[in-house]
């Protein structure tokens, strides 16, 4: 036990006195041991700790699944690809002419898509073959932004305009949106790429495509007296 020094007289007192025996001045508070602390601060620090301890651990748990998950999609995106044919130069060329009508006709958004974020292939990959697509000129795997063209999108189309009516809308799809939505935009906004009823209604794809709308978004077509003329001719 320390003995307690006046600061007014020197006289050294006893640990236990509160004033100085010889002067009576109030002693200097004793100064803890190195090392030692209140209890109250030993159970804050402790608390703290063991607050911290499951906020770290949830984050540890947190970036694990995360890393986990970001890996599974690169395998299954990977397992897309290698699972199914790549477009030829000639087709990627008749892409790239579609997508750039797609451009000039105000669809920036869709035409970025296309061009830079989208893996385009010829043939079905595990994945289509496993659901199915029936009767279609593409398909797209969202989100892994793959689309696959099929023999009808290189042979039916009278040319660069219908090609690029079918990419609007699976560009509509590349960026999650379903086939009621897709249906309505590109059928809503087919004039801005000169695809009209007057140029193109004779066209196979004008009828599959209006065909497709009619069954996804009938809600464009209840114009006029007995609700069934396009609203969008």
């Amino acid at each position: 036990m320390n003995n307690r020094k006046c600061p007014d007289c020197g006289l050294v007192n006893f640990a236990a006195a509160e004033e100085c025996k010889r002067c009576s001045a109030p002693l200097e508070p004793r100064e803890a041991p190195a090392g030692f602390r209140p209890a109250d601060s030993r159970d804050a620090d402790a608390g703290a700790a063991e607050a911290a301890g499951p906020r770290r651990g949830l984050l540890r748990r947190a970036g694990a699944v995360l890393g986990l998950t970001f890996a599974l999609l690169i395998a299954c995106h990977a397992s897309l690809l290698l699972s199914s044919d790549p477009a030829t130069y000639n087709e990627r060329e008749q892409v790239g002419r579609a997508v750039a009508l797609i451009e000039q006709g105000g669809f920036t958004r869709e035409a970025f898509l296309l061009r830079r974020l989208t893996n385009f292939r010829t043939s079905d990959n595990w994945w289509n073959s496993y659901v199915g697509h029936g009767e279609a000129y593409a398909a797209t795997n969202f989100p892994f932004e793959v689309v696959t063209l099929y023999p009808e999108f290189l042979d039916y189309p009278v040319d660069d305009v219908e090609r690029a009516v079918i990419l609007l809308h699976e560009a509509r799809h590349l960026a999650g949106e379903g086939e009621e939505a897709a249906c309505a935009a590109v059928w809503r906004d087919k004039a801005r790429l000169g695809w009209t009823k007057e140029k193109y209604g004779h066209t196979r794809v004008w009828r599959n495509v209006h065909e497709l709308t009619r069954r996804h978004a009938p809600r464009l077509f209840g114009c006029g007296q007995d609700g069934r003329q396009d609203c969008f001719e």
